[in-house]
């Protein structure tokens, strides 16, 4: 059996779960009402939609912003992280957003998006990164937080709204944001990539490799 070509095999990930929606919404309104998150539904045993309702999404714009956020976070940290590593980090999510919505939001009966996925996976990616030794990303944490922060205070970011086609859940990102940084924060190291080296061997490693370039300037 022939190999995948790397670039597929490295993104077969966000294309299986860009494919999964994209046939969720090909096959309309009676699949989405089947999978996506309802709170009397999953209260009543349906517990897939804890899951499935990430995959659902309110119109086609809306699914194509989402996949362009997941390969926008994919091209980013796609390389942090062992592939068993994303998966559960993906599952988790689902799951923290949805337990999250059934607990602290009683009044939402309803709920169809990945939004709050990525907002996992991107938090994961970032703390991830910083784990690691990439200090630059503190910056761009700050400004995910801000993010998040105005969300909270003042609504959806400008716009939003109308190029999603319906209403931004923004605690669903809150909660995505939250899971996603703990648990790459508290991540076993054999969930990371080994080329990746965390704490202080990363720090150990890059400077023996400063060292090694500066030995290379210096010779004749």
């Amino acid at each position: 059996m022939r190999k995948l070509p790397s670039i597929i095999k490295i993104s077969l990930f966000p294309l299986i779960l860009s494919t999964i929606s994209l046939l969720i919404a090909w096959l309309g309104e009676p699949a989405a009402n089947w999978l996506q998150y309802g709170r009397d539904e999953i209260r009543q045993g349906q517990l897939w939609r804890l899951f499935s309702g990430h995959l659902v999404h309110l119109t086609w714009t809306h699914l194509m912003m989402n996949i362009a956020g997941l390969a926008l976070i994919w091209a980013l940290f796609q390389h942090l992280f062992r592939l068993g590593g994303w998966i559960v980090i993906t599952l988790i999510n689902a799951l923290a957003v949805s337990i999250g919505l059934l607990l602290f939001n009683p009044e939402v009966a309803w709920y169809v998006g990945l939004s709050g996925i990525l907002h996992g996976m991107f938090s994961a990616g970032l703390i991830a990164s910083i784990r690691v030794g990439n200090r630059m990303e503190i910056l761009l944490l700050m400004g995910f937080i801000a993010k998040l922060a105005w969300e909270q205070t003042v609504g959806p970011t400008p716009g939003s709204e109308q190029l999603a086609g319906g209403k931004v859940l923004v605690d669903a990102h809150l909660y995505g944001a939250i899971f996603g940084a703990v648990s790459a924060a508290f991540w076993p190291r054999r969930m990371f990539n080994p080329d990746f080296p965390l704490g202080s061997t990363a720090a150990a490693q890059r400077t023996e490799s400063a060292r090694e370039k500066k030995k290379n300037s210096l010779s004749p």
